[in-house]
């Protein structure tokens, strides 16, 4: 057989839709991924598309709408220092007693910030996009960024580390905006 007679199996991405709060999918409990697949590997794949469109710096399977234990981040600041980490099942294994306190952003929670108090170092063991058992040691930002993903697995959003007066302020900002674009 040729070359010519061979089929080209072209990967393309895809945008995905990333959903906001109040949307109850945010809310709910994600399920473990059965196997690193080609479904996984392309859910992965669009899912950083997605994230780096936006832009953002992490993107977890239910913020859009997939629930499935898997997150894609990326701290690097330019398309030349991109180090893209593709996780299912990720878990944290040891958290550090020391804390650090970022001002946390959500693609699910637009426009809104916060700062939130984590530990500032993790252990995280994850299957990579080959289905390979890896660990890391996040420190800093990806420590940060590391959780804030995991807990959408969970179906925790950062705004759930706020005080409930200031939560509810933004949740109604979010509602109202959601009621003004259905509207428009």
């Amino acid at each position: 057989m040729s070359n010519d007679d061979m089929v080209m199996k072209v990967s393309v991405m895809a945008l995905l839709p990333i959903l906001t709060a109040p949307d109850p999918v945010l809310k709910s409990k994600a399920k473990r991924v059965e196997a690193v697949d080609d479904r996984i590997r392309t859910l992965m794949s669009d899912m950083l598309e997605t994230m780096y469109k936006a832009p953002g710096i992490g993107l977890a399977a239910p913020q859009v709408g997939v629930l499935e234990r898997v997150v894609v981040m990326d701290i690097g600041k330019t398309e030349e220092t991109r180090q893209p980490l593709r996780m299912a099942n990720p878990e944290i294994t040891w958290v550090s007693d020391q804390d650090n306190t970022y001002e946390e952003g959500c693609l699910s929670v637009p426009e809104h910030y916060s700062n939130v108090v984590r530990p500032a170092e993790v252990k995280v063991r994850y299957l990579d996009e080959t289905g390979t058992a890896k660990e890391i040691h996040a420190e800093g930002l990806l420590a940060t960024v590391v959780q804030h993903e995991l807990d959408h697995l969970e179906g925790i959003l950062f705004i759930d580390h706020i005080s409930a007066l200031k939560r509810n302020m933004i949740l109604r900002k979010l509602l109202k905006a959601k009621k003004e674009a259905a509207g428009s």
